[in-house]
């Protein structure tokens, strides 16, 4: 029955205290009750109870520090954040991430245990978000409805086109149960304390995170507009046939109707460098208009508003108070980056270099040769930042200083409405990595 589960309306009281944190059994009463209303706001019923603890945040961190990854995963990894010149090449970027995770995470649910932990920043006496708690339950109910093991999230555009309607759902459905938690159920909600720290401690570093940040800014405006069109049975028929970019969700009249070109880069190698193929996932990286605007975003960041090539005021969506908006924060809309039809990044290695000297291309296609022209201004303007100097008797190749982290040879072609970002340790290298790049001028 919709709004009732294991002996809980969804409007009832539960008796708990949360001042000294949950016990077993009042966890129990909070998550059925939970349960309850998320069927009650979704119209759609839990097959099955879901386990749920709750942790501080040191022990989620010491649980992430134990998890390992394979080395040419890593180094895929390393290439894919170097392309978008946000980790230099020298630092592990599966390290950064897992550190941005234990600073922002508040819980999540783990498809594989069929179950949900929810991280607490109290640590003697952990105490339950009712809100985090709502959206980890929907992740649950989505999976039962509609099997997360269904979805293609093999690259990151493709697990952000995804996150688009599974976070925007999520964060929709939070977002009403707040509404609720503040008037039909005010009172009944476990909610933080104004006075609890809602921060869990500084990034390592805001790029990976703007860009991962992506389907839960602009997925719940997309997700929302859908319901109110279609009702919830047209946000359900999303997760069979889901956005097929980030370029849906952020341009939501583009959507189902643009879909992305299919972009190939063949394998134009010598000289000893060779394609990396990591086990267990596509040999190419995808970042959709989501990764590369969220490269031209970063500078912004990361030089403390010195040198942007986005203006930060053009990032932030804000109220009329000028606070940004809870529901929809961020813009992730920009000239250089409109436009967008496809990517794909391709890592190369050699035995004859250093493990992390590297080459790659970074092939994208645009909707225009002016969307693709407006992309390669930007990208100048990145090199420009990096202190990139160009090379003398060399068409469209420029070299970074190595004291940047980003010390390395380019070539940038643009052919119409295609550019090919070719990188390589050294000048000499770049039509190594791949032939007829860095002619002569």
């Amino acid at each position: 029955m919709l709004g009732w589960e294991d002996g809980y309306w969804y409007n009832e009281t539960v008796n708990v205290t949360r001042d000294d944190g949950l016990n077993d059994s009042e966890l129990d009463a909070v998550v059925s009750r939970s349960m309850a209303r998320v069927e009650k706001i979704r119209g759609l019923e839990f097959d099955k109870k879901v386990p749920v603890k709750v942790i501080s945040r040191d022990q989620f961190r010491s649980e992430q520090s134990r998890q390992t990854t394979s080395p040419e995963r890593t180094l895929f990894d390393n290439v894919k954040f170097e392309a978008l010149m946000m980790i230099d090449e020298s630092t592990d970027s599966i390290a950064v991430q897992t550190k941005n995770s234990g600073s922002s995470v508040g819980g999540y649910y783990s498809p594989e245990k069929e179950s949900i932990v929810i991280i607490s920043n109290n640590q003697s006496s952990p105490k339950m978000n009712e809100i985090t708690l709502s959206q980890e339950l929907f992740h649950a109910l989505q999976d039962q409805k509609f099997g997360f093991d269904s979805f293609d999230q093999s690259t990151r555009e493709r697990h952000n086109a995804i996150d688009g309607v599974v976070e925007g759902d999520g964060n929709y459905l939070d977002y009403l149960y707040e509404q609720r938690c503040n008037n039909a159920w005010k009172g009944t909600c476990l909610m933080r304390d104004q006075s609890e720290n809602g921060g869990a401690g500084q990034l390592a570093n805001i790029g990976p995170y703007l860009l991962k940040f992506q389907p839960y800014s602009d997925g719940p405006p997309f997700v929302k507009q859908i319901h109110q069109e279609q009702g919830w049975e047209g946000v359900n028929a999303l997760y069979e046939n889901p956005p097929a970019s980030t370029e849906q969700i952020i341009h939501p009249k583009k959507h189902p109707a643009d879909e992305p070109a299919q972009i190939t880069v063949q394998d134009r190698t010598s000289n000893g460098w060779e394609r990396l193929k990591p086990e267990g996932r596509p040999n190419f990286g995808e970042v959709g208009e989501a990764g590369i605007f969220s490269m031209f975003m970063y500078p912004a960041y990361e030089s403390q508003g010195g040198a942007p090539i986005i203006p930060p005021n053009q990032f932030i969506n804000r109220d009329s108070e000028g606070n940004p908006q809870e529901f929809n924060p961020l813009n992730y809309r920009s000239t250089p980056t409109e436009g967008w039809d496809g990517d794909k990044i391709v890592a190369y290695t050699n035995d004859n270099t250093p493990r992390n000297e590297t080459g790659y291309v970074f092939k994208t296609k645009w909707d225009s040769k002016q969307d693709a022209t407006e992309f390669v201004d930007a990208y100048k303007k990145l090199l420009n930042y990096r202190n990139a100097e160009q090379v003398d008797g060399r068409q469209n190749t420029w070299t970074v200083p190595d004291s940047t982290g980003f010390g390395d040879a380019f070539y940038v072609q643009q052919n119409g409405d295609t550019v090919v970002i070719v990188n390589a340790p050294k000048v000499s290298d770049l039509s190594d990595v791949r032939s007829g790049s860095a002619p002569q001028a």
